[in-house]
């Protein structure tokens, strides 16, 4: 065995330089950068482009206040399999906005406190299971100056035994977009349906939970599990309730880990939470309409530390202007840095 506490040191990469023949190209004429010193480890390029600008590299903050805003999202429903009731409950979802809740997701009560506008109307809802584009809704006139905005599906189940089955509803895609575009031609993504941080809040967490969920790319609404006597869970003989049984057992080779034993509970007809009227909502987090955050501009990588050492290199630009084209270029060990930077201003002509 060996060890070594030496410092791994690099040089300046103080021969490097860029230069151009000339200070004016046109549109899509190949320009050639002429590179001295590219031997460095590390070489990369900065156009001065939108979102490839040297002066935006720690991150861009894109204004866009009082540009209004649009919303969308894809829906779908199924029904909810467990029971022979019909026919089908209806419309059980609703599109809310509010501009004060005051992020309290603590409980539903607390949720409706606060002061919800009823959008649906605005939205195309899905029909059946395949997902259905609900447009591109402008909500310009729910934004409040200063203030953020809060979305939320609002799911509704009444009783099922005497109003039909309660559907599964299914948002996707959803995504609230600025009417401003950077430099005129990008989209500018206010959120999406990750950054959105949806959350379930259940009227009836404890007693008759609903069966929604949150992923990464879709929200699940779905009513609680509506109970009488002929469900299997309430068959005293059905497997679950032998503490015996395989699945509970880690040694047997029929073992579930997410078997968990529970002792046998006889239906009561009495309990209020059989088949309850309930509520739940997938509410947002506040949401910002006045600031876009692009984060970095990034370069584009010309030379690895691996690869053979370059003379030049030729970028053309697709639309006139003033360009600040930069140059990174640096040595790298374990232990350090040396960086050094060139900058070359252009002007590209139509």
């Amino acid at each position: 065995m060996a060890s070594c506490n030496q410092k791994i040191e690099v040089d300046e990469p103080t021969t490097f330089d860029v230069t151009t023949d000339a200070a004016t190209y046109k549109v899509g004429e190949s320009i050639k950068f002429n590179i001295k010193g590219g031997d460095v480890h590390i070489i990369s390029f900065y156009s001065g482009e939108t979102l490839k600008n040297y002066s935006m590299k720690e991150g861009r903050i894109v204004d866009v206040k009082g540009a209004g805003a649009t919303m969308s999202f894809q829906s779908s429903m199924s029904v909810k399999s467990a029971t022979a009731v019909a026919p089908l409950q209806t419309n059980p979802l609703s599109v809310m906005a509010s501009t004060d809740f005051n992020g309290d997701y603590s409980s539903l009560a607390k949720v409706k406190a606060s002061t919800w506008v009823d959008i649906t109307s605005r939205f195309k809802l899905g029909i059946n299971a395949s997902p259905l584009a609900s447009g591109t809704v402008d909500i310009s006139d729910l934004l409040v100056p200063g203030k953020p905005i809060y979305f939320a599906f609002k799911y509704e189940t009444k009783p099922q035994a005497t109003n039909g089955l309660a559907r599964s509803w299914y948002i996707q895609s959803f995504a609230l977009a600025s009417t401003a575009m950077l430099d005129n031609t990008i989209p500018l993504t206010l959120t999406d349906q990750v950054s959105a941080g949806f959350r379930i809040v259940d009227a009836n967490k404890e007693n008759a939970p609903a069966q929604a969920s949150i992923t990464s790319t879709q929200i699940t609404l779905a009513a609680n599990v509506y109970l009488y006597a002929s469900l299997p869970i309430f068959d005293p003989t059905n497997p679950i309730y032998d503490p015996k049984n395989p699945i509970y057992d880690p040694k047997d080779r029929l073992y579930q880990p997410l078997a968990v034993y529970k002792p046998y509970v006889a239906f009561d007809p009495t309990s209020p939470y059989n088949d309850p009227a309930s509520e739940h909502w997938a509410v947002s987090k506040a949401i910002s309409t006045e600031t876009v955050n692009l984060g970095c501009d990034w370069a584009t990588a010309i030379k690895g530390i691996n690869n053979p050492n370059i003379a030049e290199y030729r970028y053309s630009y697709a639309k006139p202007g003033t360009y600040k084209a930069v140059f990174v270029a640096s040595n790298n060990s374990i232990d350090e840095s040396k960086t050094v930077v060139k900058e070359i201003n252009l002007t590209i002509t139509q």
